[in-house]
């Protein structure tokens, strides 16, 4: 990685409310608070690092408001009111340095139906396949090897990257960016025991995406038995999740890496589920509910709760659970002597 800023290019980013010291140096790279050296950009994103302020060697370091420290010769503290989101503004600006938006056309090894409507200002790129009656919006941008279904429609501004799949007739809505191995619109698992087989079940539906949605890296949104699966507005999602059928996922969500949803459930707008959590089928999650890591939630959550454990209880709840759990081998010591005792006094 390539980056060259000058102090008061970054300061032009990162708006800071104040600034302390200076520094000659060129940023050249970003760093956390204990490797970074000079010419480099840290910031403090967690109190707990607090410490680590005072020995880095950073030229440039983003830090809150309330910092009370000075900074070393030939550094610039900037004071910021959330330095990770100052930190994320930068790193737009050198994403944009780094992977330019490529020049808009169709690779000479692409597939593209005629009946496919790809406007001028589109890229689809090498070894792609777009097909019949699909639609791709203004400044889409589709890297090698991604597949767009019959049908199927891409919104403006939306990046796929390689070897995405949007099957026949989904729905993607604008600014979505879907990471590497994606696929939107697979089958949903559903089937019947037939006379001592499993029949499949017809998945007939779509997959709806709404707006400034981003997906990670091999993930899946599976196409509904009948009407859609949804994901909604802003909302975002991990590595390695799976949206089972007629699963409708609200607005500005977060679900993190192995999440598991089963089918026909509803996930209302500002959920978060950490890692690895799991849901049964037909449940409603409320607005706002958070699950921790691992939760297993088999019955509706209220809106605004927050769950751990499985089955998923209450947080507090389960901590005190857990920390009884430990105690239960002294406990059934203890029984054991009552019982003993209590015998010999027979």
């Amino acid at each position: 990685m390539q980056i060259s800023f000058t102090a008061a290019e970054i300061a032009a980013i990162a708006g800071p409310r104040s600034t302390r010291g200076s520094t000659s140096e060129t940023v050249r790279g970003l760093a956390g608070l204990d490797d970074a050296g000079p010419g480099d950009l840290s910031f403090l994103g967690n109190p707990k690092y607090k410490s680590a302020v005072a020995s880095t060697k950073a030229s440039v370091v983003l830090l809150p408001e309330d910092f009370a420290g000075v900074p070393q010769p030939n550094q610039v503290f900037f004071l910021v009111e959330k330095p990770s989101v100052a930190l994320a503004q930068i790193c737009t600006r050198i994403e944009q340095s780094l992977w330019p938006r490529p020049v808009p056309g169709i690779h000479p090894t692409a597939s593209v139906d005629p009946t496919a409507r790809v406007p001028a200002s589109a890229t689809v790129g090498p070894l792609c396949v777009v097909e019949a009656g699909a639609v791709l919006g203004e400044r889409v941008h589709l890297q090698a090897q991604v597949f767009i279904g019959r049908e199927a429609t891409v919104g403006d501004d939306c990046w796929l990257m390689p070897g995405v799949v949007v099957a026949t007739a989904c729905e993607l809505g604008r600014r979505v960016r879907l990471q590497p191995g994606v696929v939107i619109g697979g089958d949903g698992f559903g089937y019947e025991f037939v006379q001592g087989r499993h029949e499949k079940i017809p998945q007939v539906g779509i997959v709806t995406i709404g707006d400034d949605v981003e997906i990670g890296a091999n993930s899946t949104v599976d196409r509904a038995r009948f009407s859609r699966t949804a994901v909604g507005e802003g909302t975002k999602i991990d590595n390695l999740v799976m949206v089972a059928h007629n699963v409708v996922v609200g607005k500005h969500c977060l679900l993190c890496a192995q999440v598991g949803i089963s089918g026909s459930t509803t996930l209302e707008d500002y959920v978060v589920l950490g890692g690895q959590v799991g849901t049964g089928g037909h449940i409603r999650i409320g607005k706002g509910a958070k699950a921790g890591g691992q939760a297993g939630i088999t019955t509706d959550v209220a809106p605004g709760s927050f769950v751990n454990g499985t089955p998923a209880i209450p947080y507090l709840l389960e901590r005190k659970v857990a920390v009884l759990q430990q105690r239960l081998p002294d406990l059934f010591r203890r029984v054991d002597r009552l019982e003993a005792q209590l015998r010999d006094a027979e």
